[in-house]
């Protein structure tokens, strides 16, 4: 479990396939010494075990359906990404509750400066769209952010000017593609309701049957 408060922007040492999986190479500043072998750790919002460690570097097995779901496929030697340690229990949530399981892809749509912020609209899947709200939390490789506004297929966050500098966010181009992991707290609601969707949804009456009132 993660913040979304990225501690490090490290720089890809080398990423090799093989097969479907892949193993990634990654340079950082994190205090290696406190990482261990079997820890985890969120490369630009994917939860990563840590397979191997040297001075200054953390390796990390990449399975398929990580390189499915997530831009990590496309890293290559010199990319940066966002770093963060995992949450430990007592440590302050300065962000949101973040799994480091990503949703989906999505892609910079527009990027527009105001007043020394920046705002970034992006778009993304309908299907993974319905779990944002405005106000709510996201996560945008590996960063925890609130939503401003929310579209049918997208949605926009203000970045401050710290969060600009301290994390990849400032090196994104228009169409630049992003892991995206929507608040996991909306994707439970969703699941824990399926059951009355067939029966037209969840209606005052379900749920005084059900024993919720």
């Amino acid at each position: 479990m993660f913040t979304g408060l990225i501690e490090d922007i490290g720089r890809v040492a080398s990423f090799h396939r093989q097969g479907g999986a892949g193993i990634l190479v990654v340079d950082t500043a994190l205090p290696i010494k406190d990482i261990a072998v079997g820890d985890s750790v969120a490369v630009n919002g994917a939860c990563l075990t840590v397979t191997a460690k040297s001075i200054s570097t953390l390796t990390f097995d990449v399975s398929p359906e990580s390189l499915s779901r997530t831009t990590v496929g496309k890293l290559s030697a010199d990319s940066r990404v966002n770093l963060e340690r995992a949450l430990r229990l007592g440590d302050r949530l300065g962000g949101h509750i973040v799994s480091g399981h990503v949703d989906c892809e999505g892609f910079l749509a527009r990027s527009e400066s105001r007043s020394g912020n920046h705002l970034l609209q992006f778009a993304l899947p309908t299907e993974h769209a319905r779990y944002l709200v405005e106000k709510g939390s996201v996560t945008i490789d590996g960063i925890s952010l609130t939503v401003n506004a929310v579209t049918q297929d997208g949605f926009s966050v203000n970045i401050i000017p710290h969060t600009f500098k301290t994390t990849t966010l400032g090196e994104l181009r228009v169409g630049n593609k992003v892991n995206i992991e929507t608040d996991i707290i909306g994707k439970y609601v969703e699941r824990l309701t399926h059951p009355w969707k067939s029966g037209g949804g969840v209606s005052m009456k379900t749920l005084a049957e059900n024993g919720f009132i």
